[in-house]
């Protein structure tokens, strides 16, 4: 396995869009889940968006749902987070990660994991 990449973090307003990219070997990528986390400072790591290996469901945490779309494109091993109407509350450090299996979406199941990419929101 090869750890994933994550790109597009950065600084934003409030209100403001981004989106963010992780890149792994097709053997971190190829018939896995994958979930974006995400960390702020003093608080514990939280799941933000998760997709299956199909694309056939994806689970969003409850403060980002209807905001932020994960995504994937399995022939360029590339995961996606679109990122919309930014807060506050979003700032912290966005990490891409890998599961274990094509299904499994629980943050338990997740086993590789990128350095992670800073996104700031300002107000």
């Amino acid at each position: 396995q090869v750890q994933p990449v994550e790109s597009g973090g950065g600084l934003v307003q409030v209100g403001g869009s981004l989106r963010l990219s992780c890149t792994a070997s097709s053997g971190t990528f190829s018939r896995r889940a994958m979930g974006w986390f995400r960390q702020a400072p003093g608080k514990e790591r939280e799941r933000v968006a998760a997709i299956t290996w199909t694309g056939g469901r994806t689970e969003y945490a409850d403060s980002v749902q209807d905001r932020f779309t994960i995504s994937r494109d399995n022939a360029k091993n590339t995961l996606y987070l679109q990122m919309n109407s930014l807060k506050p509350g979003d700032t912290a450090v966005y990490y891409c990660a890998a599961s274990r299996a094509p299904f499994g979406t629980k943050q338990p199941d997740f086993i590789a994991w990128g350095q992670g990419t800073q996104v700031t929101v300002s107000s």
